[in-house]
């Protein structure tokens, strides 16, 4: 005999139960793994010659303060020209070209600084790596965002971030162990090798196989209706700072400018307050605590929107300027580097997640280096400025001002930004 149970048991169907969910679109793809360690290695190379270059021009060269600080800083002011067009070109020009003809120059450029025998020389080499470092991360960087799914966005973005954050976390003591243990030119053999290891990564990075499907069947059917696809447009001030990514990289910029006064003035601060230790530390504590987070977080701005984590990594830099601002022990200057870390090493990547979401697939390039080009504006201009300020009234003052900036950026983010719906629902649920 059935009893009711068994009777309900054979009557239920298989489409009867509810569908199951559709399974994430997976962000560690070939493509993004690749581009991942290629742009690794640019910031790598970076750190371990920006912190070695100043001494080194002073001991080849004999160069002054002054000039041994702009055979390092040359580096910035050749990426930040090459900014101004790196976008463009690399949309118009492809992203894959365009990055191995950078990787190449890299490579050659990391080859003469050993030969480089003069200081106006070095200078020179400095400058074109810069300038080919701006077109390789640009679009190294339009490569892996356009490999990430768009309800991803946040937490692929933080991933890729994740290769600037060990760069920076590596790449000075190890510019500084070589130097201390094999020398100069060993390093830069070493600098070489790692770029030439960087070309031969880019040579494997393509497009996902679906992007080159797509594009493939759209100049088809372009050649069919007897269209010709536009590839080469006119150039204007738009392909400079794409008109969507303005509003964010103003903010960027200002941040970048607060950020400045870390990065510049971190050292001399410590030794006139007895903090050398804490600062020593500083950039290890700001690198593990952004590892650690980056696993959460860019989930977090893709699930409830981009203002969740804006607002708590402008709270958390705020905290870090403000305690930099007061430290008088070295535990309160490796608090400070957490909490740096946590602040703009959250803000850069989530503003990048928000600029590239604000431009069109095949201007990916013009929006990433909009972006990368007011935050880099930020960061050079803001030591001009703030080496007046501490002049005037110390470390302690331009660390309490920088902080108060932060908070009132937030001001500015909320106008920009953080107002819009866009920014309060998360991709996930957009997609």
């Amino acid at each position: 005999m059935t009893s009711p149970v068994d009777v309900q048991q054979q009557t239920v169907r298989p489409d009867s139960a509810a569908p199951p969910k559709p399974a994430k679109e997976p962000v560690l793809t070939p493509t993004f793994v690749l581009a991942w360690l290629v742009s690794f290695i640019q910031y790598l190379v970076f750190y371990i010659l920006v912190t070695t270059m100043a001494l080194y021009a002073v001991r080849q060269f004999a160069a002054s303060d002054a000039a041994s600080g702009f055979a390092s800083s040359a580096f910035v002011v050749g990426a930040t020209v090459a900014r101004l067009v790196s976008g463009y070109l690399v949309d118009v020009l492809g992203r894959r070209k365009v990055m191995l003809v950078a990787l190449a120059v890299v490579a050659v450029a990391c080859a003469f600084y050993v030969p480089a025998g003069s200081l106006a020389l070095l200078i020179m080499v400095r400058a074109v790596h810069g300038a080919a470092y701006a077109f390789a991360s640009t679009a190294t960087m339009a490569i892996a965002q356009s490999a990430i799914p768009a309800s991803r966005r946040a937490e692929g973005t933080g991933y890729l971030a994740l290769a600037t954050t060990l760069a920076t976390a590596v790449g000075p003591a190890l510019g500084l162990l070589l130097v201390g243990s094999v020398g100069y030119d060993a390093m830069f053999a070493a600098v070489l090798g790692t770029a030439v290891v960087g070309l031969l990564l880019g040579l494997l990075l393509r497009k996902p196989l679906h992007q080159r499907e797509a594009e493939a069947a759209a100049n088809e059917a372009a050649k069919e209706a007897g269209e010709a696809r536009k590839t080469h447009a006119r150039f204007s001030i738009r392909d400079i700072a794409h008109p969507a990514v303005i509003p964010i990289g103003c903010f960027m910029l200002v941040i970048g400018l607060c950020y400045a006064g870390v990065i510049t003035y971190l050292n001399a601060y410590s030794e006139q307050r007895g903090l050398v230790a804490g600062a020593g530390l500083f950039f290890v504590a700001y690198a593990i605590a952004m590892l650690v987070m980056r696993f959460v977080l860019g989930t977090l701005q893709d699930r409830e929107g981009d203002n969740v984590v804006v607002y708590l990594g402008l709270v958390c830099f705020v905290l870090a300027l403000g305690l930099l601002a007061a430290a008088d022990t070295d535990w309160h200057v490796v608090v400070a580097g957490a909490l740096t870390g946590l602040g703009y090493g959250t803000l850069m990547p989530a503003a990048q997640a928000i600029a590239v979401s604000a431009v069109p697939p095949h201007q990916l390039g013009t929006g990433i280096s909009t972006l990368l080009l007011l935050a880099d504006v930020g960061i050079g201009l803001g030591p001009i400025f703030l080496g007046v300020l501490v002049s005037a009234a110390g470390y302690g003052a331009m660390y309490g001002l920088l902080a108060v900036l932060a908070a009132l950026a937030a001001v500015l983010y909320h106008a920009v930004h953080g107002r819009r719906d866009v920014a309060k629902t998360g991709r996930a649920a957009q997609s």
